[in-house]
């Protein structure tokens, strides 16, 4: 698939998921529809017209362009000064948190009970961290890309990754959108490294997926965590079998059970 179709295939999943039908963006183009169907079809976008769409969808050219390419560049990270910023002030972090996931600023003070004052303050400082460009009514863009990785031995990890992960398995799994699996198996070496590409390749996923959804209205999002974790591990419950006296065994039984106890792992 060429860059063109890549583009106009994420213009149609973006167009699918705001619920914008092709009637609707020929108003909004003031074109009619028969053009906009004859448009997609032949792939052939002119760029003042691909920039329309944008602003319809309220899509900047370049986050398109990073959708249609999928997860093709490499996460990056923020600096130590920045996150150490944000790890030090929890309402700055969760502003940032929901500046990344695209929310409106009048949402924010809506729905978390912002004053102006504060909500001005936090953004400001966001804007001189230079995570954020503070534009005039309070807008806001970002200057990161929303994929960035926490760094592993960073600020922000060491002072809230155990509490968050305490309190996200501390909650109930029964619900339908819910999954917990834990399984502990023996595996070789080579098992070990091929399901750890794909926990890789599922959370790569995950951030796209959030990439794509990251467009739609707040009210038709909703906030899901997926933790991710594989490693040697040997639960502390088999530590009750060492050093345990073995029972009393008597008779052909109790031969039988010992020669299957000391054949057997």
């Amino acid at each position: 698939m060429g860059e063109s179709d890549r583009l106009l295939s994420a213009l149609k999943r973006l167009l699918r998921q705001r619920g914008i039908r092709y009637a609707d963006l020929a108003r909004a183009l003031d074109l009619s529809e028969p053009s906009i169907k004859r448009m997609f079809a032949s792939g052939r976008v002119e760029l003042r017209r691909l920039e329309r769409i944008c602003e319809v969808l309220d899509l900047d050219f370049f986050e398109l362009a990073r959708l249609a390419r999928g997860m093709a560049d490499a996460r990056g990270q923020l600096s130590l000064r920045q996150e150490t910023a944000l790890a030090e002030d929890p309402q700055l972090l969760v502003v940032f948190h929901l500046a990344c996931n695209q929310w409106a600023v009048a949402d924010m003070r809506a729905e978390f009970g912002l004053d102006e004052a504060t909500m001005v303050r936090l953004l400001a400082r966001l804007d001189r961290l230079q995570l954020i460009e503070l534009l005039p009514r309070n807008r806001i863009r970002l200057r990161i890309s929303r994929d960035f990785m926490w760094r592993h031995d960073g600020p922000v990890l060491a002072r809230h990754k155990q509490g968050a992960i305490r309190e996200f398995l501390r909650g109930g799994f029964e619900g339908r959108d819910a999954v917990l699996n834990l399984e502990v198996k023996e595996l070789g070496d080579v098992s070990i490294a091929t399901l750890a590409r794909k926990l890789e390749r599922l959370a790569a996923e995950f951030q796209q997926h959030a990439e794509i959804d990251a467009s739609l209205p707040s009210e038709r999002r909703r906030s899901v965590g997926m933790l991710v974790a594989l490693r040697p591990w040997v639960f502390s419950l088999l530590d009750s079998l060492r050093g345990s006296p073995a029972p009393a065994l008597s008779g052909a039984a109790g031969a039988a059970d010992a020669s299957r106890t000391t054949t057997g792992r």
